[in-house]
This record gives C-alpha cells, structure tokens and sequence, in this order.
C-alpha cells in the first residue's frame, strides 16, 4: 500500500495542474456539508458515512476524485468535495434503492465492501477519475464487489501522461468484476482522455463493458474539475440512469 500511495503522490506532483483544478485555493475552504438521512460509521479505523435506502436492492461505495479526501467527521458531516460528480449524485442513488457509503481517504476498500455486504448485496464500487485509481488498488489487495464502475477512469497508458494507471495497477484483468467503463467523449483532462478507453477495454476483453456520453456543460479552463465534461457537468440524471441500469442486470 505504501508503493501505492508513493507512486500517487509522484504522479500528482508532476502534475500539479490538476490539483488547482479539483481543490479549492487558501482562503477557500468547503463549508461543511450535513448529509441527509446519513450516519457517521467508522470501517477498518477510518470514518465514512452511509446513508441507508428505506427498502434498498444492494450497496453502493462512492470513491471520489482529486486527492480522495471528505474530511468526514461526526454528525454524518463531511468538509470536501461535495461538488465531486458521486458525491453530489448520493441522494439519486438512494432515491433509486441503494444503501450508498460515501468512503473517506484511506478507508479499506475490502473491509467496505464486507461492511456494505453484511447490510445488503449486491455491492457495487462506483469510483471517478482519481478514485479508479483507488477502486484498482483495493482490487489488489483483496476487495470483491459484486460490480465496478469506472467513470472518468485513468484506465490505460493511452489515457495521459501517468504510467499509473487502472491497468497497470491491476496487472491482470482477472482482478475485475463485472464493470463498466463510463466515459465522456469530449472529456478534456489530461489524464483521462477518451483514447485511453478502448486499449482498457481489449485488455479487460469481456469483463468491461463501454458506455460513452456527450453533451451537457463544459469549462474549457478546468477540463477536469466538476464543472466540465470530465465531471459530466450538466449530465447527473442520465449519469445516474446509466450507472443504475448496470447495477440492476
């Protein structure tokens, strides 16, 4: 996990970019964000928050962008990244059935998902950008979701510049469930290109399937913040459709 960890921070460092586009400056600080119908639930020593669905058909674990951090604290309040595009979308995804356990930096992914499974399954593992990252490292060390999704993934070498990617910390598509690799045509961040899509997709052979979307809002100088195609910005309710309509076949 260490090796993992360095490797991140490498790849963030050489492109440091990115971080000004998916953090907010000094002086900007998120307020913090009371989640509806959520509690604070503490997994492998690190603190997330569920929100449990009223009758649910399975869970789903939201890992999202930029440096993965909510800063989640008591009361089921978390500080960052409520703008993030899973992280925004919570309520939709409970709205359609679904326990939903918004997973703080650092938290175990394996031991989230049996947490999540206890609850109900199937269990489904919906990560972006930064987050596939994290989602293929849990796989790693031992994660079994029922389903992954990746959206806005940094899925192979032809995605960007960063030798990190889903496909090289996976090292064998055996690693993955059933998944689903949703991606924006026009996304423009320059570690999540569209062309890093289809050699992801003959590499995973039949264990990924594709699915692209187009349109909705675009922010030309902060292509991978929430507010462009990368954060599919415009787009959450067919986004959601998209992802539940996977999780339900």
């Amino acid at each position: 996990m260490i090796g993992f960890q360095q490797r991140i921070l490498r790849a963030l460092g050489a492109l440091a970019i990115l971080w000004s586009f998916t953090t907010p400056s000094a002086g900007q600080a998120e307020t913090p964000i009371a989640v509806k119908g959520g509690e604070t639930v503490t997994i492998a020593g690190v603190r997330s928050i569920l929100i449990r669905a009223p009758h649910p058909k399975g869970s789903v674990i939201l890992l999202t962008g930029g440096d993965g951090r909510l800063e989640v604290g008591s009361g089921a309040r978390f500080g960052k990244a409520g703008d993030n595009v899973l992280i925004r979308n919570r309520d939709a995804f409970v709205a359609q059935g679904y326990n939903v356990l918004l997973a703080e930096l650092g938290t175990n992914l394996s031991a989230a998902v049996d947490h999540m499974a206890a609850i109900k399954r199937p269990v489904i593992v919906v990560a972006t950008s930064m987050g596939t990252m994290r989602a293929a490292q849990g796989l790693v060390e031992g994660a079994m979701p029922d389903r992954l999704v990746l959206t806005s993934g940094l899925l192979s070498k032809a995605s960007g510049p960063s030798d990190n990617t889903v496909q090289s910390t996976l090292g064998t598509p055996n690693r993955l469930p059933r998944t689903l690799a949703l991606h924006h045509r026009e996304d423009r961040c320059r570690l999540t290109l569209p062309a890093g899509v289809a050699p992801f997709q003959a590499w995973a052979g039949g264990r990924v399937q594709v699915e692209w979307m187009s349109g909705g809002q675009t922010d030309e100088a902060n292509p991978c913040r929430f507010s462009a195609h990368h954060g599919f910005a415009g787009q959450d309710e067919e986004l959601v459709a998209r992802i539940v309509k996977f999780m339900m076949r």
